[in-house]
């Protein structure tokens, strides 16, 4: 029966592909007889050897069944071991005797032991370095949520702080509005001895009046400021009638303002970009003002490239169209109204500049060209002639003394797209000189009063030139040349009045009356105050000849009039 369970135990492992360590095989096998039909082997095995069947008897001790499983256990961790094999590469199988196999089997037991503490502790580091790490990672965690917990604690004393500090600053506010409506005078005191304390005395709250409604306060709440006490919903803003709540209004004219309010209404807008004007680095309201328009705008517009009209000066509004001629000048939709773009346009101007002089008793008896032309030709023509004295930075007129060939605008150009001049049509003129003064020049494009400013200055040129009068300093002659121009735009601006001439003979003490030009229609309110400001351009002129000049020459006429004032010149070239 043991030898049977051998047997099972011996195909049991190799059907699992182990060996059965030899201690436990003697351990099976005790007792036995082990008989060989060639002997005992030396210890080896040869190839093609064969080993007889042993002879078992029933003898001996009962087979354990539990030193088996031990086996095959022992067994199943020695599976890795290498068979040794010989120099010929044969599989060994070694012998040895009983009390060496129990102490090999012993070996094997505490090797077998060892190696399973040494597994044994291994896992309890493996597992106590885990619950080492787990527990630092938890104090981790932990110590991030009691920093968190930290953090909003402050953010919350940081936010109650900013609270209370604010309402510390409300409560002063109040003590002080509080402290200046019970501003009253010191109480009178009662000089009773020592009996009595001296008594407070208090203004009833009958006696306190809202300075809004008329009504009386009582014992509510109220304000005190501009001089009395007021229903906190009577002290009301004074543009937009809602009650003024804030600690701070303003103030105009009496009258309170919310600050916003008060800026709305008196802070200066840019009348170009439409915005508030901003304030300089020093915190004051810096913005630039046109005498005569009192345009308001930011200094940055006289920088940033923002159009301006070549005749009123004005800057043009954000968004405003206006049209730009060929030589890069800006004309604003109004000036462009009433302007002379051809020479063809301009001949019945022309015509009532002579009437003017005639009036005056300055006849012009020469018919002398007059031509409107382009900014490049005046320039061209001003070149070329040898004398004579020129308004820099632009000259918008010219009296020629020279023969030249002057290009004139002889159609008057279409408004295309964009705002500008196209289709101009020009024509080179050959100027021939009959007299003293070959032609006058106008520059095309500007309006009616300012062309005819121009050509009433530069018929003076011409008629001073025709009568005789010597070279002149630039202050008398052009001075002369802007009185007249000035005296023309006086009897264009005011239409329909009489224009006394106080050019006056030296032997007559009569004065001539001019009537203004009837053929002038009604003006527009616009072309009035155009008028209006070409007058002003001439009497705040800057420059010495054309400013100094006019003023000059101006007060000569109004004390000795036109006529005397003329013959002083010729007699001395001065003014009287």
């Amino acid at each position: 029966m043991q030898f049977l369970v051998f047997l099972k135990t011996l195909f049991l492992f190799a059907g699992k592909g182990l060996l059965l360590p030899m201690g436990w095989l003697t351990k099976i096998l005790k007792g036995s007889s082990h008989k060989f039909s060639d002997g005992q082997c030396n210890g080896r095995y040869r190839e093609d050897r064969n080993l007889e069947g042993p002879r078992y008897s029933a003898e001996g001790s009962d087979f354990d069944k539990e030193e088996i499983e031990c086996a095959i256990a022992l067994s199943l961790s020695e599976q890795e071991h290498v068979i040794p094999q010989d120099d010929k590469g044969k599989k060994v199988i070694e012998y040895k005797s009983e009390t060496e196999e129990d102490d090999d089997d012993e070996d094997e037991d505490e090797e077998y032991m060892r190696a399973q503490l040494e597994a044994a502790e291994e896992e309890e580091r493996r597992v106590a370095q885990a619950q080492i790490e787990e527990e630092e990672k938890r104090r981790a965690e932990a110590q991030l949520e009691e920093i968190e917990k930290q953090l909003a604690k402050a953010r919350l004393e940081e936010e109650e702080m900013r609270r209370s500090k604010a309402q510390l600053e409300e409560d002063e506010q109040l003590a002080k509005a509080i402290q200046e409506s019970m501003n009253v005078g010191s109480p009178p005191r009662y000089d009773l001895g020592n009996i009595l304390q001296p008594y407070p005395f208090l203004i009833p709250s009958s006696h306190r009046i809202c300075a809004g409604c008329q009504a009386e306060i009582g014992h509510g709440r109220f304000l005190s400021c501009m001089g009395g006490v007021w229903h906190p919903e009577c002290f009301c803003c004074h543009a937009c009638d809602k009650p003024i709540i804030d600690y701070e209004f303003s103030m105009s004219g009496n009258r309170p303002y919310h600050k916003l309010c008060y800026k709305e209404q008196h802070h200066p807008k840019c009348d170009v970009c439409h915005n508030f004007i901003p304030t300089n680095p020093a915190g004051l309201i810096e913005y630039r003002a046109h005498p005569f328009w009192m345009q308001k705008y930011c200094p940055s517009h006289e920088r940033d490239g923002t159009p301006r009209c070549c005749s009123c000066e004005r800057m043009e509004p954000k968004d405003t169209k206006y049209l730009i001629l060929d030589d890069g000048r800006k004309l604003c939709l109004e000036c462009l109204d009433s302007a002379i773009m051809d020479t063809h346009e301009c001949q019945p101007l022309y015509l009532e500049i002579r009437e003017f002089y005639e009036g005056l008793h300055m006849k012009v008896e020469q018919q002398i060209p007059m031509l409107l032309v382009e900014r490049s030709a005046l320039n061209e023509a001003m070149e070329g002639e040898k004398h004579g004295h020129h308004h820099l930075p632009e000259t918008r007129g010219l009296c020629l003394s020279e023969e030249q060939t002057v290009t004139t605008v002889l159609r008057r150009p279409r408004i295309g797209a964009g705002y500008k001049l196209i289709d101009m049509i020009t024509e080179p003129c050959r100027l021939i000189r009959r007299c003293e003064v070959t032609a006058i020049l106008i520059l095309y494009g500007l309006p009616r009063l300012l062309t005819g400013s121009i050509l009433a200055h530069e018929m003076m040129h011409a008629w001073l030139r025709l009568n005789g009068y010597p070279n002149l300093r630039p202050e008398v002659e052009e001075g002369i040349c802007q009185v007249l121009a000035h005296m023309w735009l006086e009897s264009e601006t005011y239409a329909g009045s009489t224009l006394v001439d106080i050019a006056s003979s030296s032997s007559s003490s009569s004065s001539a009356v001019v009537s203004a030009s009837s053929k002038k229609g009604e003006r527009s309110d616009f072309e009035k105050k155009l008028g209006e400001f070409f007058k002003h351009q001439i009497e705040s002129d800057s420059s010495s000849a054309y400013g100094d000049g006019f003023r000059q020459g101006n007060q000569a006429v109004l004390k000795h009039g036109l006529r005397r004032t003329l013959d002083h010149i010729r007699l001395t070239g001065t003014f009287p």
